[in-house]
């Protein structure tokens, strides 16, 4: 081979090197760049999307006044005088106001517990918000493909995704399920379920129903213990419509980010902390133990050890971490104490679970929260009582209606309820909501916030 035709040679052979070389970049670029594309569709596809929600507002004839819950159960003769006087200090020290409601069956004397009664409660309570909510987004009820319900204790047959499909008139193959027995998390384990649903079945509407009735809920005995839940829970219920639907979100208001379930029923203590039992003398009532907020706040950090990493920006994630070990190798130490994360780094809005006075103090006080931040689940608490499953969703509104949540925020739904649980969601607004809005706290909210009294105990 003469020297010019090595040099044709080896000129050639470094053309074609250079041109395969390209050739397999260019492929892995095209490759690199489909995948990320189709990895994005499929993130935005598994988007789960909050379209809106519709809170219940009972009318004010429904009005069940501190006053007017002793008188009641004093001429109702139900419970000896013991009883009545701890009704009394309970009602008194809870947070519940008196605007909060309770069905009319509650308010005859005696109450009428019975199964006709409860239907009605739930109907009337149900069919409002879901006519409500599918009204006013003009949308058809043949449209729903999934609707999940959740009421802890009436679990009728038919079932109440049945009442619904009834009443609307909703599609054979639509997929319901119910939730029964699981307190007051079960809200956000309803929508749990239905976003699992949402991720199975493509370009769907699902549509959630969260209640409690109060109607059967009426303890007629006098261990103190199950006297509780009579002072503290009253009326109210939340219809919510989700979606996966790519178009929705130019509508939407939320769109789903996190959400977490804790549950520590493993835990005797825990499993009997809210226990539905007969009393000696067989009457049927919900037990409220005195460990509750001990074993409400294992279960939030239990179920924080799960959040705060997907939430917490790095630096408290670092101070948090090195807390942690510094603790364990200098344990005589006063001053190492556990970096307790500043939550509002990961959030604008905190929507706790309107249980009761003390679950909110306790809560915030674990938190670091001010009362401010609280607020939200105060003044629902005191105008709606603890409404269960529900009251988040209040809470959500109740922020909405003074104009506070703005495109961008980010607002931490926490619920607990009986097994036991501690359920979180994480919601962040993908749109600018209208204050003016109508809704269940339009008619009252430049009436709040409100200072309410605190009655020493003696």
């Amino acid at each position: 081979m003469t020297a010019l035709q090595q040099e044709f040679f080896l000129t050639d052979s470094s053309s074609f090197l250079a041109a395969a070389v390209s050739h397999v970049y260019f492929h892995l670029l095209v490759t690199t760049i489909l995948l990320l594309v189709v990895y994005l569709f499929y993130i935005r596809s598994k988007c789960i999307y909050l379209i809106d929600f519709s809170c219940y507002l009972p009318p004010d004839n429904l009005r069940v006044p501190t006053s007017h819950f002793i008188e009641h159960s004093e001429r109702c003769q139900v419970h000896e005088r013991e009883a009545i006087d701890f009704h009394t200090k309970v009602a008194e020290r809870s947070g519940v106001g008196n605007e909060a409601c309770a069905p009319l069956s509650v308010h005859q004397m005696p109450p009428d517990s019975s199964l006709i009664r409860c239907r009605e409660e739930i109907e009337t309570v149900l069919f409002t918000v879901v006519e409500d909510l599918l009204s006013k987004h003009k949308v058809n009820p043949k449209s729903i493909d999934i609707i999940v319900s959740n009421c802890s204790i009436f679990c009728p047959i038919p079932s109440i995704p049945a009442m619904i499909i009834n009443r609307f008139g909703f599609r054979s193959n639509v997929k319901s399920a119910n939730l029964s027995g699981m307190g007051c998390s079960a809200g956000l384990l309803a929508v749990s379920l239905a976003k699992d649903l949402l991720r199975v079945h493509s370009n769907s509407l699902a549509l959630v129903l969260s209640i409690e009735a109060v109607t059967p809920n009426g303890y007629r005995g006098n261990v103190k213990s199950m006297l509780l839940a009579n002072a503290l829970f009253r009326m109210g219920g939340v219809a919510i419509l989700l979606s996966n639907k790519k178009r929705d979100r130019q509508t939407a208001r939320y769109k789903l980010k996190h959400l977490y379930r804790t549950h520590m029923g493993s835990n005797d203590q825990s499993y009997m902390s809210v226990y539905q039992e007969n009393d000696k003398s067989g009457h049927l009532g919900v037990s409220i133990s005195r460990s509750l907020l001990h074993v409400a706040g294992n279960a939030l950090k239990t179920n924080i050890t799960d959040l705060a990493p997907a939430v917490l920006p790095y630096s408290e994630q670092l101070l948090y971490g090195w807390s942690v070990i510094r603790k364990k190798i200098w344990t005589v130490s006063t001053q190492n104490e556990i970096h307790l994360p500043n939550f509002k780094k990961a959030f604008d809005h905190f929507c706790i679970h309107a249980g009761g006075r003390a679950v909110i103090d306790a809560i915030e006080e674990n938190l670091g929260l001010n009362k401010e931040d609280g607020e939200a689940s105060r003044m629902t608490l005191y105008r709606f009582g603890n409404t269960s499953s529900s009251s988040v969703w209040y809470e959500l509104c109740y922020l909405e209606s003074k104009g506070r949540v703005k495109k961008g925020d980010r607002i931490w739904q926490i619920s607990f309820g009986s097994g036991f649980k501690c359920n979180s969601a994480v919601w962040e607004c993908i749109s600018h909501p209208d204050p003016n809005v109508r809704n269940a706290w339009s008619d009252r909210i430049h009436l709040y916030p409100v200072e309410i009294p605190i009655i020493a105990d003696h």
